[in-house]
């Protein structure tokens, strides 16, 4: 039950979150978090006249690997298998969701655990919603671990 357990970090407080729900359920079913950070770099091509978009992926991609060594150091003090894999969207249209299907799919996750922020009304509307789109198209049970939008605001 529940061996392969995929949680999708990006750095925020909702998904550190996120990454304490699935060490816990991990350590109960002795099985291994597989950590992901997505690269997203479908916006920064659309602006690709206006700056040098490798400057900025080559910094997400930093960013990405932040993220990941501090889920290796939260599965490592708890006891828990790591592993971990920066990956990026494909295509021009590809976004974070359908990324992590894929990925979801490869790995033969049996769990995805994904923080969320709860947006509602114009907020929702106009940022989008990641975990809600994956819960539309997940190929396994999502476990959605919800944080607030003030702790994320007053980390970034």
């Amino acid at each position: 039950m529940y061996k392969k357990i995929l949680v999708a970090v990006d750095g925020s407080h909702t998904s550190k979150l996120a990454v304490q729900e699935a060490v816990k359920i991990a350590s109960l079913t002795s099985g291994t978090v597989h950590a992901v950070y997505v690269v997203d770099k479908s916006p920064i091509f659309n602006y690709a006249g206006y700056f040098d978009p490798t400057v900025l992926t080559d910094a997400l991609r930093s960013d990405g690997r932040n993220a990941l060594e501090n889920v290796e150091s939260t599965c490592r003090q708890s006891g828990v298998a790591c592993a971990n894999e920066l990956v990026e969207t494909e295509p021009l249209n590809d976004d974070i969701a359908q990324t992590l299907k894929r990925y979801a799919g490869r790995l033969g996750a049996e769990l995805v655990v994904l923080g969320t922020h709860g947006r509602r009304g114009m907020k929702r509307i106009v940022l989008g919603s990641v975990a809600e789109h994956f819960v539309r198209i997940s190929p396994c049970p999502v476990l959605l671990v919800r944080g607030s939008d003030e702790k994320d605001e007053a980390t970034q």
